[in-house]
Formats: C-alpha cells, sequence, structure tokens
C-alpha cells in the first residue's frame, strides 16, 4: 500500500478538506507575454486553473482584466494572491470570492441533437432556463445561456440525456458589486 505524499501549499488541492473555490480579478498592463506569467505561476504551483478570460477594460491605459477561477486552501489562494501581486505589469489582484459581493456570469453555446419527443422537451426545457435559440436544423439545436456557472451546468445535466452533443463556454466574467471598483 502506497503512503499519501505529503503536499506543500502548492500542491493539487484535490483530496484536501478545506479546499474552496475562488475567483480572482487581476488587472494588468496588455502587453506581450503577461498572460503567461500568470498562467505560468499557477502552473508552477500545480494549481489547476478551471476559467480563465481576459479582456481589454481600458482602452487608454492599455488595461486588461484577467479573471480566473480556481481553488485550492485558503492559505495557497492566498499566497497566489501575493506572488501574482509581485509580477511586474499587474496593478491590482482582487479575491472576488473574500469581496463577497460580486456577480460571475458565464456564456455557454449548446447543441442538442434531437427529434420527435425527445426534440420538443428540449425547446421546453430551454425555454424554462431561458435559452435562446440559435440556430436550429431539422436534426439538432444550437442554445445560448447566459448566466450563473451553475445555471450552465444545470442546464448541460438536463441536456446530457435528450442529446447534448457539443459545449463551448466563454469562462467565467465577474465584477464586485457596488459603487467601488474591485
Amino acid at each position: 500500500m502506497n503512503a499519501p505524499a505529503s503536499l506543500s501549499p502548492y500542491s493539487s488541492a484535490t483530496g484536501k478538506s478545506n479546499v474552496e473555490r475562488h475567483t480572482l480579478s487581476v488587472l494588468v498592463d496588455n502587453e506581450p507575454g503577461v498572460l503567461a506569467r500568470v498562467v505560468g505561476l499557477f502552473s508552477g504551483r500545480g494549481y489547476n486553473i478551471e476559467s480563465l478570460t481576459v479582456a481589454e477594460v481600458a482602452h487608454a491605459e492599455h488595461w486588461s482584466r484577467i479573471t480566473i477561477v480556481t481553488t485550492g486552501t485558503p492559505e495557497a489562494i492566498e499566497q497566489i494572491g501575493h506572488q501574482l501581486e509581485r509580477i511586474v505589469p499587474i496593478h491590482k489582484v482582487t479575491d472576488l470570492t473574500l469581496r463577497g459581493r460580486s456577480i460571475e456570469r458565464e456564456l455557454a453555446m449548446i447543441k442538442v441533437r434531437g427529434k420527435g419527443e425527445m426534440r420538443v422537451e428540449a425547446l421546453r426545457l430551454a425555454e424554462a432556463f431561458k435559452a435562446k435559440v440559435v440556430d436550429a436544423t431539422t436534426e439538432s439545436f444550437i442554445f445560448e445561456l447566459t448566466g450563473a456557472p451553475s445555471k450552465i451546468d444545470d442546464f448541460l445535466d438536463i441536456m446530457r440525456p435528450l442529446g447534448l452533443v457539443e459545449l463551448a463556454r466563454t469562462g467565467v466574467a465577474a465584477i464586485t458589486r457596488g459603487a467601488e471598483a474591485g
């Protein structure tokens, strides 16, 4: 029988009981290599990035926001935040999970194949989730759904037995609530 390997604070979070999901917002200069440095910090520590989105948010300043969803112990997430802050072209790191007042949304396009009753059921359930039909053929639909990641997960779970064929997700976009910047 193999003894469990001891895990550093940076090791994969799998199997730890106090693992938490965190959403980090990182304001960076929009220049080549910045994303690679940020992702390299995660991979170098053995942490998985569950979702990653990047977009320019201040054109005149050439700033982009990187939104990262990851899991880890509270201590490890805190350490990642401190290490991100040390990367030179980073202006601000905010743990939106700790701020507690943030909104997360994601866009998904879901292709579902179906005929007859399965097709009718897929349309009925899509309407209940407020999913929009963006393409239709006689054999399939492509639904567009925007919402919290958990809403998209729930929709996927009910579409699988009805003929889920393919899926594309944008990743999480998040922002703090209220008048103050995150």
